[in-house]
């Protein structure tokens, strides 16, 4: 990995978790909490959290028109669990603000309450030795209901998508970087090297 920045926003949810995972994974990770800060980055990973809370966060923090300004010119964005729920154009309950960056639905909450937490193997398309599962972790999670054309699919559970990429934005229905499997944090690592590499 190069010696760009990766950001972690930093305004609830597993930051630490996703700061050390990238650190596992040989980048430079930092806990981005103004968003100046984000003019340092090369890629940012929205972590888990309440999804309505974060909203709430991002909007009295200046964060929502500057994230958005940022993915349009290209900024890779990765957002697991409360993050894809950002990511979101639409949810199919309650009334949240949204960056609205990917074309789906999502539903918050649907694997049900905390206590309904769990783990399970997933096949994930296009991380490295993708017939090795991934052991993910869900915990009061969403899953993506419907996709636009230009969203991708990469893993499901029970018939429902749980990760999916569109262009460079990769959003995750669990988490990761409470796994010692470095795989898709690496898959992201990618997607900003080849981000890179087309500017």
């Amino acid at each position: 990995m190069s010696g760009g920045v990766i950001g972690v926003l930093a305004l609830q949810g597993a930051v630490r978790e996703h700061l050390r995972m990238l650190d596992a994974c040989g980048a430079r990770g930092r806990a981005v909490k103004r968003p100046s800060e984000l003019l340092d980055c090369e890629g940012l990973i929205i972590p888990g959290g309440e999804s309505t809370a974060i909203g709430l966060l991002i909007m009295r923090g200046g964060f929502l028109e500057a994230l958005r300004e940022t993915a349009v010119k290209g900024l890779p964005i990765f957002g697991t669990c409360a993050g894809l729920i950002m990511l979101a154009r639409r949810v199919t309950e309650g009334s949240q603000p949204l960056l609205g960056l990917m074309d789906m639905t999502v539903r918050r909450n649907a694997y049900g309450r905390q206590v309904d937490s769990f783990e399970a193997d997933l096949r994930v398309r296009g991380i490295e030795d993708e017939e090795r599962p991934f052991r993910a972790v869900f915990i009061r999670a969403p899953w993506i209901e419907e996709m636009g054309e230009g969203v991708e699919p990469l893993c499901f559970h029970q018939g429902r998508a749980v990760l999916a990429r569109q262009g460079h934005l990769l959003a995750g229905a669990f988490h990761p970087e409470l796994t010692d499997d470095r795989r898709i944090h690496r898959y992201f690592l990618r997607m900003v090297e080849e981000r890179k590499n087309e500017a």
